[in-house]
């Protein structure tokens, strides 16, 4: 029977629960256990696709095209498990839900609650497709004493009571460090653990946030105070990686208080040497190289997290550091790219949506490719390096995408809004593709011979995607005369999908998010490649 991990959070927010959770299935996964991540959102939007990156951070795609919460991606790199749509539920999918079929009927007129229809979906959600996993953790979002957490809440506590014996509650707090008194204080913790209690959760486990150990009478008083053994007290202390957090995890006894929870004995070690392989190349690179990240949500990293994680990934491979650049793209639009871009290794140009940006993204663009700098885009950053090679090697001086509005030459636009010759069917605004998000997992076909498909060592992949417009294959003809090599195309061969520049040393754009798809055990080629070639680039300056 699967065993279920439910994990919450108090104090403040951003303390890292996705983090413990993915570590903690790290290892567990590193014992030889099957395991699953599930991450339950209180918020009432149904998904974190129309919100903000400032608000939200990155939005996470996965194969089967959720658009999920950032944690999830946590989940993937530490455990190498493709999440699904029923990794991530919010609020709203379940309100949505409930009163659809309040609306069909389904209650037969009777009164809809939250206790039992809410907390039951809730539960609905944690128990579903179980795949035979040993352990099945859930994070619940937010922070203990948030209202919009009650129902989750409740929910986990009638699973605990059902589920007996398989299943744990771990609670992650703050200990914050007070510098003037020169003193750890505790009572945060025993606060949130004391309402953790009035809601009827005791935790089996106590996980303290803190910059610096924990002494053992803190300790002592966490565990006494919180009704948990002290040993089931684990300390969560700032790292210089994240990647540190599964080995400082285990050090500290978090995998072995969880099977004895459990009352599992005799449970195999775990198997760490690949994690320890990943931290000594990370903390002892044998140089350093620059990436410019040449964005519009610079000012919030999570807005970009998988991508910089998929750029350490890359890095780890290469056995070199990648320090980045974070760069936003509206400065090139009243100041020379030259003053940024002249002494960075590599420049990057991530997605996005709308026009606020772009011509400073295409002024990044254009620098790489006349400076002969290493140039990746990615979604946005694709159709932006289609754009400047439209107007700069093509001669369509008026090329724009109409994202930013009606226009002559439209080089990137909705399939609804241009005809597509050939005898290709063209897709209505009503379709399932048309005036809509592609999202998800689409193949692709690499020309043989290109420089993509020596990168993949494959003719054919399979990549996630998340974007509403595309580049008009109209152009397609005009724009590879002028020397740009359309390298990846949609099986039907309607979609471009990849473009390279072969008269530079390295220029590719991809219309899909490679980075999703990114391990620390397993980097995505594209990445090492580019990483490659910027570290390449740091020997000729």
């Amino acid at each position: 029977m699967t065993r279920f991990i439910f994990i919450t959070g108090g104090v403040v927010s951003s303390l890292g629960k996705g983090l413990a959770s993915a570590a903690l299935g790290a290892l567990l996964q590193a014992r030889g256990y099957k395991v699953r991540l599930r991450k339950l959102d209180p918020y009432l939007n149904v998904d974190p696709g129309t919100m903000s990156p400032y608000q939200h951070g990155e939005v996470y795609v996965t194969d089967d095209g959720a658009e999920t919460d950032l944690d999830l991606g946590h989940y993937e790199r530490f455990t190498g498990v493709s999440s699904r749509k029923s990794d991530n539920v919010t609020s709203g999918q379940i309100y949505q839900e409930i009163i659809t079929k309040e609306r069909r009927g389904d209650y037969l007129g009777g009164t809809v609650q939250v206790i039992p229809h809410v907390t039951d979906a809730i539960k609905q959600f944690a128990l579903d497709q179980q795949d035979d996993c040993d352990f099945i953790l859930c994070e619940i979002g937010g922070t203990i004493g948030d209202i919009e957490s009650l129902p989750f809440l409740e929910a986990i506590r009638q699973l605990g009571n059902e589920l007996d014996d398989h299943a744990i509650f771990i609670h992650l707090t703050l200990v914050p460090f007070i510098a003037s008194a020169g003193e750890l204080k505790t009572k945060p913790t025993q606060h949130s653990v004391k309402e953790l209690r009035g809601i009827g959760i005791q935790p089996d486990i106590v996980m303290c946030r803190c910059e610096q150990p924990i002494p053992e009478d803190e300790r002592r008083k966490i565990a006494l105070f919180c009704n948990v053994r002290n040993e089931a007290v684990i300390p969560a202390v700032d790292v210089e990686t994240i990647y540190e957090v599964p080995l400082h995890y285990h050090q500290a006894g978090l995998d072995s208080q969880v099977l004895k929870s459990f009352r599992i004995e005799n449970a195999p070690e775990p198997d760490l040497g690949a994690w320890q392989e990943v931290v000594s190349r990370v903390k002892e690179p044998e140089g350093e190289i620059t990436i410019a990240v040449v964005g519009k949500y610079t000012g919030l990293k999570d807005a970009y997290k998988s991508l910089t994680e998929a750029l350490t990934h890359g890095g780890i491979a290469n056995n070199v550091h990648v320090k980045i650049e974070w760069i936003d793209s509206e400065v090139f639009e009243s100041e020379d790219a030259v003053i940024y871009l002249e002494n960075v290794n590599g420049i990057l140009v991530p997605g996005g949506f709308g026009e606020r940006g772009a011509e400073g993204k295409i002024a990044a663009v254009n620098f790489a490719r006349t400076h002969s700098v290493p140039y990746f885009g990615i979604c946005f950053g694709m159709q932006l390096a289609v754009i400047e090679a439209a107007r700069n090697l093509a001669g369509v001086t008026s090329a724009t995408s109409t994202e930013f509005g009606p226009c002559d030459d439209p080089i990137v636009g909705l399939m609804t809004e241009w005809e597509v010759e050939g005898g290709l069917e063209k897709r209505s605004a009503d379709s399932e593709m048309g005036g809509t998000l592609r999202l998800g997992a689409y193949d692709a076909a690499l020309k043989p011979g290109s420089q993509v498909a020596e990168i993949y060592g494959s003719e054919t992949v399979s990549e996630r995607h998340r974007h509403r417009y595309e580049v008009n294959i109209n152009f397609k003809q005009q724009l590879e005369e002028a020397g740009l090599v359309f390298s990846g195309m949609s099986p039907a061969g309607d979609l471009p999908e990849i473009i390279e520049n072969p008269d530079h040393p390295w220029f590719i754009g991809v219309q899909f998010h490679p980075e999703l798809k990114s391990r620390p055990f397993d980097p995505h080629p594209l990445f090492v490649s580019f990483i490659h070639a910027a570290l390449e680039q740091s020997r000729l300056v």
